[in-house]
């Protein structure tokens, strides 16, 4: 796949001094979803806000389908569509007009066999005669996609596009998101919910601190640094771990009734025979054994935890 966003060496710094963004390079394939992880004030929407042309970078250079965001700003724009954290919307205004008027702002004809089009996928057609104050906030939220569509964008930035959102509603939001992908459009997504990135995206990135950990293939990321942990559950619970099983870093918890062995996937051994023989040599009787893989949000946690 070709890259349709490319930024380098991207700088935003304020009077004060504070550097929001700190030589971010970032390159986002065509067609894929990527979503960007991070903490609060990490600068997700200071990144997104940038490559939008809503803020000003400091210094480096950001390209969108070819087009400088600078130099080439309204075609390069007009490549973007953009759904805001914010749910601002005309509360007297219908949902149809709405995305009419944002689809005029663009210069593009009238064309309402389009709009009903993405009213449809976004399962908004019995509600485009409603005026917006009459929406739940999920339906609103899913006006604001059809607003960032409107213009046919081939790039959607989707900030925080849950946020506020329950479970069900979330849920089929990711199903809007994953049928955009099909359609062709390249999505980016801010998100706290790091479910959301594991259940949909292609690769995930990390920021903190106004930098760029890491951008990586989901299920790459998952399998170089996930850590697989065994949970072996004894018949009966002990006090202490026994001197021969030292060695393997084991934690005891549930009162004793459990010992916890963590292991690196990418090892060639994982020492699990061992320690089962050494378990028995030390006379413990195991009543089970379960193991869990690292979640993403481990992952997560892990390297955001190594910047602080």
């Amino acid at each position: 796949m070709t890259d349709i966003v490319s930024v380098r060496d991207l700088r935003k710094s304020y009077e004060d001094g504070f550097e929001a963004l700190k030589n971010v390079n970032l390159d986002i394939k065509e067609g894929e979803i990527l979503a960007l992880l991070g903490p609060n004030g990490a600068g997700k929407t200071t990144l997104i806000s940038t490559i939008c042309g809503i803020t000003l970078a400091t210094s480096g250079s950001i390209s969108v389908g070819g087009y400088d965001t600078v130099n080439e700003f309204r075609a390069a724009r007009a490549l973007i569509g953009l759904v805001p954290q914010e749910v601002n919307l005309e509360p007297f205004e219908t949902v149809i007009n709405t995305v009419r008027f944002t689809r005029g702002l663009f210069g593009k004809p009238a064309d309402d066999a389009y709009i009903d089009k993405i009213l449809d996928q976004l399962s908004l057609s019995d509600k485009k005669n409603a005026k917006i104050m009459m929406l739940s906030g999920g339906m609103k939220r899913r006006v604001l996609i059809a607003k960032a569509l409107s213009h046919e964008p081939r790039v959607l930035f989707l900030d925080e596009p849950t946020a506020g959102v329950d479970v069900e509603l979330r849920k089929d939001m990711w199903d809007v998101v994953s049928g955009l992908k099909e359609s062709g459009v390249t999505i980016i997504l801010t998100t706290h919910y790091i479910e959301e990135a594991e259940a949909i995206a292609d690769r995930i990135g990390v920021i903190s601190k106004g930098e760029i950990l890491l951008v990586q293939d989901k299920s790459e990321l998952m399998a170089q640094m996930g850590k697989k942990e065994l949970r072996i559950e004894l018949s009966d619970p002990i006090t202490d771990i026994p001197a021969e099983l030292q060695d393997y870093g084991l934690a005891l918890a549930d009162a004793g009734q459990t010992l916890t062995y963590t292991y690196d996937t990418r090892g060639s051994r994982t020492g699990i025979r061992t320690l089962l023989n050494d378990l028995s040599e030390a006379g413990l009787q195991m009543a089970d054994l379960q193991t869990q893989q690292s979640s993403l949000e481990d992952i997560f946690v892990g390297l955001v935890k190594e910047t602080t």
